[in-house]
């Protein structure tokens, strides 16, 4: 599980700057400025959540607890669904897609109590 939450957040992290190269320098002149804060929220919350992952890799290598497996799986998970409703809603302007923003929120919540869980059983 460790070798596959690194290429995980290590793809995501390359992604994540890629997406915030294109919002920029490509999309500065086609969305409004609060669509283009929307989009940049989802960049920064990915690129969080890349080094999360990188960190559960890490704890999953150092524990083997069924926490840190939890921990990375929320982690991949919230950058699908808070950061991809973003991209989504920002770029079609289709509103409900705000409403699926915060259960990506909450995994990342729920992902980082994990670890925190794992590394004071670790000690």
């Amino acid at each position: 599980m460790p070798n596959l939450f690194f290429a995980l957040g290590s793809g995501l992290g390359l992604l994540g700057v890629a997406f915030g190269a294109f919002g920029a320098h490509s999309l500065k002149s086609t969305l409004t400025p609060e669509m283009l804060e929307t989009f940049e929220v989802g960049v920064r919350y990915q690129m969080y959540h890349s080094l999360g992952l990188l960190g559960a890799a890490w704890a999953a290598s150092q524990w083997q607890h069924h926490l840190t497996t939890t921990a990375g799986w929320c982690f991949f998970a919230g950058i699908l669904i808070f950061s991809g409703s973003l991209y989504i809603l920002s770029l079609t302007g289709i509103r409900w897609l705000g409403a699926i923003t915060p259960i990506g929120g909450l995994a990342f919540i729920i992902g980082w109590g994990c670890l925190t869980v794992a590394a004071i059983r670790g000690m």
